[in-house]
């Protein structure tokens, strides 16, 4: 197999931890591993987590990271190699298509919300909240998303940041998140300082750690299940291509713990910068999506240094987004340098016009074409139902399958170079039995079978 890749490689460990943490930490630990925490028990919802992390998202993290190091090339050739190498049918490309298809879609719609959030840091920046009532807020955000040449514009803006960062290769994408990586925990831990000196703070902190295994069911530990396996950003490529950059003497176990412990400290984080405000403004804390562009700026509005803070928050998602976005389209990217000989610059443009011009669809879903509807979803809901419920649990069931199955275990051994027989035959384990059937419990439930 190859020993580095044409596109480079990761200067250091540190490199790759900050980009596929980066890759992990998206929109939703912004508000939706915090609510879901809160709502299925608090602490007992987040000892289940880590229990649901450690038997299912990261041993396919392991496998996904080890699968992009041995092949070192996009998820779509290092399939077909990988494949060829063990002896197997090189249909498992489809593997490495699935993934980077699904992330293309992601993108496409991931970046209008992302827009939204870029839209928000001016308006609150420039005061549109300050004493705002909750029907006034609820008027912007809908004023916001009605106006298809705004959403266009926000859509173009944040594409056009995300395809500057890929089109500089490894390089611009690890000087991107050293940067964003740091600002974003930086942000964070100010928002927190802040949440701190809020007499509610203490009620947010019982509304997310408290365990409360009264309120443990077993649609909650689904909840659990799900979101550690999605959270790690896993069956989309990014961690496979990612995996291609990782430099040879690099650990992938004990970084894959790494980064799985930083992704769950920041969504922990976001937790307690955001729910003591929620609290102390007597806000509902259930209002899943709706918290970040509806219900947290009526807080923003009426607190001290509320724009300062409430700008800080925006520009949060929007860092979030970014060190999230460059990892869905890299793999594409990839895939046509090698494929198609292209230059990096002309595959970028390629892609992101191509993923731009996707994304149109979500823009025009939220207004003009927002009555015309295929089995009741939008283009928007489509894409999200198509991508979350079907194409990632495919993709990470798919791994787990490749990785335990049918790639050798002297292969997988040689690659994890874990010391320690009873940590490598205990990863085997979690990846060829708990990890496909927890998967495939979370892709039947997704779909209504269960």
């Amino acid at each position: 197999m190859r020993q580095t890749s044409q596109h480079g490689q990761w200067t250091s460990r540190f490199a790759f931890i900050l980009a596929a943490t980066g890759s992990a930490v998206g929109l939703g630990n912004i508000w939706k591993f915090p609510y879901i925490a809160g709502e299925n028990g608090g602490g007992a919802f987040v000892l289940i987590y880590l229990v649901c992390i450690l038997a299912i998202g990261l041993p396919i993290m392991i496998a996904e990271i080890m699968l992009g190091r041995r092949g070192r090339q996009s998820p779509i050739n290092s399939m077909r190699d990988l494949a060829d190498e063990a002896g197997a049918s090189k249909f498992w490309s489809w593997l490495g298509w699935l993934g980077v298809v699904a992330g293309f879609l992601i993108l496409s719609y991931y970046s209008v919300i992302a827009g939204w959030a870029m839209a928000y840091v001016v308006r609150v920046a420039s005061g549109v909240f300050e004493g705002v009532t909750a029907d006034g807020v609820s008027n912007i955000f809908g004023q916001l998303i009605a106006d298809p040449e705004k959403l266009l514009a926000w859509h173009s803006l944040f594409m056009m940041v995300t395809m500057l960062v890929v089109a500089r290769g490894v390089k611009g994408l690890e000087r991107t998140v050293k940067f964003l990586m740091p600002a974003l925990l930086a942000i964070l831990i100010l928002l927190v300082g802040y949440a701190m000196e809020q007499d509610a703070f203490e009620q947010g902190v019982l509304f997310l750690f408290k365990a409360d295994f009264g309120k443990v069911t077993s649609e909650a530990v689904l909840i659990a299940m799900g979101h550690a396996f999605f959270t790690l950003s896993l069956g989309m490529g990014a961690i496979m291509v990612y995996g291609s950059y990782l430099p040879r003497k690099v650990s992938i176990g004990s970084t894959a713990v790494l980064i799985a412990l930083a992704d769950t400290v920041v969504a922990l984080l976001a937790g307690l910068a955001i729910f003591p405000i929620v609290f102390a403004n007597g806000l509902e804390p259930g209002s899943g999506p709706g918290l970040i562009f509806q219900t947290l700026p009526i807080a923003f509005g009426h607190m001290a240094y509320g724009s300062i803070f409430g700008t800080l928050f925006f520009i949060l998602l929007v860092f979030a987004a970014w060190s999230s976005s460059i990892s869905l389209i890299e793999p594409a990217v990839a895939w046509l340098v090698e494929n198609k000989r292209m230059s990096r610059m002309r595959a970028c443009i390629w892609v992101g016009l191509a993923t731009w011009t996707l994304g149109i669809g979500t823009v025009l879903s939220f207004n003009l074409t927002a009555d015309i509807k295929l089995f009741d979803k939008t283009f928007f809901d489509i894409l999200d139902y198509l991508t979350a419920n079907i194409m990632l649990p495919l993709g990470g069931l798919s791994i787990a399958i490749f990785a335990g199955w049918v790639m050798s275990k002297e292969n997988s051994a040689s690659e994890l170079q874990i010391k320690s027989p009873i940590l490598f035959n205990g990863w085997l384990f979690l990846l060829k039995f708990v990890s496909p059937i927890a998967v495939a419990i979370v892709f039947l439930n997704a779909i209504d079978v269960i």
